[in-house]
């Protein structure tokens, strides 16, 4: 058991608690309990889960990861014909499965394990069946996982959750780096990736612009928050609300915070998207410096383990988890400090929500479960044997094709 990747994730579960029962006291008292405990009781529905999880045998996972990925497609549908409408309303995306107005879970936070496995199997597979690798290999690779996401963001497309895709994509562009795709591919791609964000900022600064983005299918609300994060306080009494009131409460934490149970600003929906401004209003500059060195520790700890590993297999998906983690934390501390757009990704650990704390759990788990499934050094040994055996045989086949 790895005790120092534990430790930095228990910590956070332990501020996550607290900071939701501070937001929620002062946001809905007559339902605080009520939210705190059920939060608490998917902490330990967590941690049961992940205790199957991290003992799974790595080929066991290997044979059930297409049925999971085929499973969390099909629960990714139900969010467009079974959804409450007045968090759409709100939202914008119909990413909750609801049934009778009560929203039960949401089905694109399970279904990132579910594309870190399937993405995971598809490199190894087409690694294992290479003898020898060139820039064709490398584009067929990434033709395969091009695949693979398409049936995720054209479910993203109808569930209108760009930020959720934008998790995809990362997680995604994590695998094909570690995969050891040439930089000839990969400069060009950021190249290009960085050039359309650009030319997207650009365009959300005018109103014509806005008005070509919304042509090109882009929702309003999307342009909306856009234009939030360029000019926070231009529409505080309407689209940037939540946007100008976040780096207000922020601001007003100074360097010490104002102690334990303050919530002075009212910030929307604090308890899910905004619960890192409860951290800073209470502990200041210096009390969210070390939240984000917790979550420092914990991908640290899971890198080291990554390196130690021995299972291709785990290594990728152990790269597409610690994908995730890192850039649902960059995404929601960035827009709450005003760094990126708000996009309403959770705060990994710490945000309210069963579907989103359960899926980052299970992640550890798999990442724990690497020492459990560590492949034998003679096994690898043979392996590499084999392997070296059956490339002379395919050169002694050439060579007598060729007489």
């Amino acid at each position: 058991m790895d005790y120092a990747l534990l430790l930095p994730a228990f910590l956070l579960i332990i501020i996550g608690l607290y900071a939701l029962s501070v937001a929620v006291t002062h946001d809905h008292p007559s339902r605080a309990t009520q939210m705190v405990v059920q939060q608490g009781i998917w902490v330990l529905v967590g941690i049961f889960v992940g205790f199957i999880v991290m003992h799974l045998d790595s080929k066991l996972l290997w044979k059930f990861t297409p049925f999971f990925y085929g499973l969390g497609l099909f629960l990714n549908v139900l969010p467009i014909f079974f959804h409450d409408a007045a968090t759409v309303q709100s939202t914008g995306a119909k990413n909750w499965f609801a049934i009778g107005g009560h929203n039960l879970f949401q089905p694109s936070e399970f279904m990132k394990i579910a594309f870190i496995l399937f993405i995971s199997r598809i490199v190894v597979n087409f690694q294992n069946n290479l003898e020898a690798r060139g820039v064709k290999d490398d584009f067929r690779l990434i033709g395969r996982l091009l695949l693979a996401t398409l049936p995720v963001a054209i479910l993203s497309f109808f569930q209108k959750d760009f930020g959720t895709f934008l998790v995809f994509i990362v997680i995604l562009a994590g695998v094909i780096l570690v995969s050891g795709v040439t930089w000839k591919i990969i400069v060009p791609a950021v190249l290009i990736v960085s050039a359309v964000a650009g030319g997207i900022i650009a365009l959300v600064a005018n109103p014509a612009g806005q008005a070509f983005l919304e042509k090109m299918s882009f929702a309003t609300y999307q342009v909306q928050r856009f234009e939030a994060w360029l000019h926070p306080f231009d529409n505080m009494q309407t689209f940037s609300l939540q946007q100008a009131r976040s780096l207000i409460s922020i601001g007003v934490g100074g360097l010490w915070g104002s102690g334990f149970g303050v919530a002075n600003v009212q910030v929307p929906v604090r308890e899910s998207d905004m619960i890192f401004t409860v951290i800073a209003e209470d502990f200041g500059f210096i009390g969210s410096t070390f939240l984000i060195l917790l979550y420092f520790m914990l991908i640290y700890r899971m890198i080291r383990v990554t390196f130690k590993s021995n299972n291709q297999f785990y290594t990728y998906i152990s790269t597409g988890i610690i994908m995730m983690i890192l850039f649902h934390v960059f995404e929601n501390i960035g827009a709450a400090v005003g760094v990126v757009p708000l996009t309403g990704i959770p705060l990994p650990f710490i945000s309210q929500g069963g579907s989103a704390l359960m899926s980052n759990m299970i992640g550890l788990a798999l990442v724990l479960s690497m020492k459990y499934n560590q492949i034998p050094e003679g096994v690898i040994k043979q392996a590499a044997i084999d392997k070296g055996r059956s490339r002379l045989n395919a050169k002694k086949e050439k060579r007598s094709q060729r007489r």
